[in-house]
């Protein structure tokens, strides 16, 4: 059995398109998670970046389950003294709509250098238009 090695420049990349209506934000998350890594292919390796372009559109009319839209919470720090921030899903929503999809994308990959690498890779718009259709991005069921 021979290794399959593939130079992370001439890896073949996709560009795939994720329709987030009504779909939950976990499921649609771990299935860009999935792909972001390149776990779908055969030449997938832990340490390379060899997974496709991922699209998200229509981020705002992405489901969640239960009363997590109130009771959720996302949390950062300032980086001062006593500066932890929260808010919830609801009004993060409000504020910044690609957001809770991207928090949540950036929780299932690599912490590190790799994984800051691959969020670069996806991107996320609230409306279900994107400028990226010159790369005939394929659709993808989630």
């Amino acid at each position: 059995m021979k290794t399959l090695f593939v130079k992370e420049h001439e890896a073949p990349r996709a560009w795939f398109v994720i329709d987030a209506t009504d779909k939950p934000v976990g499921r649609i998350a771990a299935k860009a998670a999935y792909m972001l890594r390149g776990k779908h292919k055969v030449t997938y390796a832990p340490n390379q970046e060899t997974g496709d372009y991922i699209i998200i559109i229509n981020a705002e009319k992405a489901a969640m389950t239960g009363t997590k839209a109130e009771d959720k919470m996302y949390y950062h720090h300032t980086g001062f003294p006593g500066g932890l921030r929260s808010v919830n899903y609801a009004k993060l929503l409000q504020r910044h709509v690609e957001d809770p999809i991207l928090l949540a994308i950036k929780g299932m990959l690599p912490k590190g250098p790799l994984g800051r690498k691959l969020l670069t890779n996806v991107k996320v718009y609230a409306g279900g238009t994107h400028p990226h259709a010159a790369q005939n991005p394929q659709a993808v069921e989630v």
